[in-house]
C-alpha cells in the first residue's frame, strides 16, 4: 500500500478555523494494491470538510449509518460535511487509488455553492483527469515543504480544484472521457496556433483518426461553437487587438490574421462586429 500525506502545522488533529474564508488542513493519497482492506469509521465525523477523489478502482461508502454500501467508482468524488458520520472501505483486490483533502473556514458553504456544489450533493461525478491528481500532489508537497505563503497557495490550489469540478459538473455533455478531453484540448491548441493558415476541418479530423461529424459534434459540445466558428473568432479577436494597438493598415491586419483578400476580411469583420475595421479603429481611438 502506498501512502503519502501531509498536515498543516504537522498536526493530525482535525480542527475548525473561522479566521479565513477557506483553509486547507491536510491532504493525502492512498493506493491499495497489497493490503487486503483499508476501513475508515468516524461515527461522529470530523470538525472540517473532507473531499475524496477516487482516481482508480472503486470504494465502498456507507452513508447515513446504513449497512448497505454505495459503490463509488473512479471518476467520482465524495464530500463529507462537518460532523457527518463517515464510514468507508477500500479493498486491495479492487486496486483503489484515492486522493483526499480536509478543509475548513468561515465561508466554505458559500464557496462550494459558487462552484456548483450544493448542500444536497454528496457523490460528485467529476470524471477522471490528470489535473485532479496534479493539484492534490501539489497540495501535499506544499504542506510538506512549508515554504513562504504556503497556506495561501494551498487555498488557491483548492479553489483551482473546485473550478475544474464546476466545469465538469456544468458541462452539457455527460461523457466522462479523458480521450475526449485530450482531443478537444489538442484541437483548441492547434487552432490557436494555426488560425492564420487555411485549416481544413475534414483533413484535421481524418489525421487525428476521427470522423468529421463526430469531431464537429463533440467540439461544439465542448466549446459551444463549431471548429470553423472558433477559428474565425480567434481571427476577429486578434484583428481587434491589432486595430486598437498598431498602425498596420487594414490589408496588413487582414493578412496577419489569415485573410489575404482585404474585402473579404472587411466583410467578415463587419458581420461579427457590426462595423467595418476602419470604423472600429476610429471608435477605439476616441
Amino acid at each position: 500500500m502506498y501512502i503519502n500525506s501531509a498536515y498543516l502545522n504537522n498536526s493530525l488533529i482535525d480542527f475548525k478555523d473561522k479566521s479565513r474564508p477557506l483553509i486547507v488542513g491536510s491532504c493525502g493519497t492512498y493506493h491499495l494494491y497489497t493490503h487486503p482492506r483499508l476501513p475508515t469509521h468516524r461515527p461522529r465525523g470530523r470538525l472540517d470538510f473532507q473531499l475524496l477523489y477516487i482516481a482508480s478502482g472503486k470504494a465502498h461508502f456507507y452513508f447515513d449509518n446504513s449497512d448497505k454500501d454505495t459503490v463509488v467508482h473512479a471518476g467520482q468524488m465524495v464530500l463529507y460535511r462537518p460532523k457527518e458520520p463517515q464510514r468507508y472501505i477500500y479493498y486491495g483486490e479492487e486496486q483503489t487509488k484515492v486522493y483526499w483533502v480536509h478543509f475548513t473556514g468561515n465561508n466554505v458553504t458559500n464557496i462550494l455553492k459558487t462552484y456548483g456544489i450544493t448542500n444536497k450533493m454528496r457523490v460528485l461525478s467529476t470524471g477522471t483527469t490528470f489535473e485532479y491528481a496534479r493539484i492534490f500532489k501539489q497540495m501535499i508537497l506544499e504542506l510538506q515543504r512549508c515554504q513562504t505563503h504556503y497556506p495561501e497557495l494551498l487555498t488557491l490550489l483548492l479553489l483551482q480544484l473546485l473550478i475544474l469540478i464546476h466545469r465538469q459538473l456544468t458541462r452539457d455533455h455527460q461523457t466522462q472521457n479523458e480521450y475526449l478531453d485530450k482531443e478537444m484540448g489538442f484541437a483548441m491548441k492547434f487552432f490557436n496556433d494555426n488560425y492564420r493558415t487555411e485549416i481544413n476541418i475534414e483533413e484535421y479530423a481524418t489525421k487525428r483518426g476521427m470522423s468529421v461529424s463526430w469531431f464537429i459534434r463533440n467540439f461544439k459540445q465542448y466549446t459551444h461553437t463549431t471548429p470553423m466558428q472558433y477559428i474565425v473568432a480567434r481571427r476577429i479577436t486578434n484583428a481587434q487587438m491589432l486595430l486598437e494597438t498598431t498602425n498596420y493598415n487594414i490589408t496588413e491586419i487582414g493578412h496577419l490574421v489569415g485573410y489575404d483578400n482585404p474585402l473579404y476580411f472587411s466583410r467578415i469583420f463587419k458581420k461579427h462586429m457590426g462595423t467595418s475595421p476602419s470604423d472600429y479603429r476610429k471608435k477605439s481611438s476616441l
